[in-house]
């Protein structure tokens, strides 16, 4: 059984940083794209970053030049580091994996609260 468990996420003051991360577990073939999510209270779930097999980043227009996506393959790890962070990145953050075989997983989500 495949499971994505997501850590790091907390409380922090604005201008703060913190480092998301999201291990997957289980018998996994084919990963294609893996990508973090938030969902803030009251709004859609929207994309974050999402990195391809290729190494081929995307970032949303409101976190472009502060987060950064990353992987350790070996580890099956996914991050998302998370810099000048600001209220409105208040969120739970979710992990997202799309395989070429074994379809979509999703996380279970970490809170991220960011203060003024």
């Amino acid at each position: 059984q495949v499971q994505l468990v997501e850590s790091g996420g907390g409380l922090v003051q604005a201008g703060g940083s913190l480092r998301l991360s999201c291990v997957a577990s289980g018998s996994i073939l084919g990963i294609q794209v893996m990508g973090w999510y938030r969902q803030a209270p009251g709004r859609h779930r929207d994309v974050v970053a999402i990195i391809t097999s290729g190494s081929a980043t995307n970032y949303a227009d409101s976190v472009k030049g502060r987060f950064t996506i990353s992987t350790d393959n070996a580890k099956n790890t996914v991050y998302l580091q998370m810099n000048s962070l600001k209220p409105e990145d208040t969120a739970v953050y979710y992990c997202n994996m799309l395989t070429a075989f074994m379809g979509e997983y999703w996380g279970q989500g970490t809170l991220v609260t960011v203060v003024s």
